[in-house]
């Protein structure tokens, strides 16, 4: 089963993904992950992205196709992937479609995580606070959440003409969201 976890940065969808790993033997593919792996790496691609991070814009569709590309058949040999922070444009929902399409694949299902943006914001500064990721700098955030509603909105007629999106209220315990995601996968599209 391959899904996408949908919603804005800081909702939640990281620490999700890791849990469905855990009871569904997925791969997560995070792109934040993989952007900070390169980050860290000092490679020229990984200063590119700091750069492009730091003005608080989105990383290209290249680079975050080019990237999944390179992880997805680790995926593919657990049984599944978690897509987390991918697709976040419906050029690249078209493009996983096609990928996928290619290696006899296709999304299942698509989660979006619903939370409130005022919640957002004071999660980031919490998480900016205690984790100190430069990528989380309230003042960064607030554009990467601006640009993130501006481009990603399109998605959710996308995958819903699909019938693969499923709503999940993502404002509470970690274990209830939890809960309402595995409804959500145990439902039929």
């Amino acid at each position: 089963m391959n899904i996408i976890l949908f919603g804005p940065p800081a909702a939640g969808k990281g620490t999700q993904a890791k849990r469905l790993v855990e009871t569904h033997n997925m791969v997560q593919l995070s792109t934040g992950d993989m952007l900070r792996a390169e980050i860290a790496s000092a490679s020229e691609l990984g200063k590119t992205v700091k750069d492009i991070l730091a003005s608080g814009q989105l990383v290209s569709d290249a680079i975050v196709i080019d990237l999944i590309k390179a992880n997805l058949p680790r995926a593919e040999a657990a049984g599944g992937a978690i897509f987390d922070g991918f697709p976040r444009t419906v050029a690249q929902a078209e493009a996983l479609d096609a990928l996928l399409q290619g290696r006899g694949a296709k999304i299942d299902r698509v989660v979006r995580l619903k939370v409130d943006e005022a919640a957002l914001i004071s999660r980031i500064e919490k998480r900016f606070a205690d984790q100190g990721r430069a990528d989380d700098n309230p003042d960064t955030y607030k554009e990467r959440l601006a640009v993130y509603n501006a481009q990603t909105a399109p998605l959710l007629p996308y995958y819903a003409a699909q019938n693969k999106l499923f709503e999940v209220d993502g404002m509470g315990a970690v274990d209830d969201v939890a809960a309402r995601i595995d409804e959500a996968l145990s439902e039929t599209a």
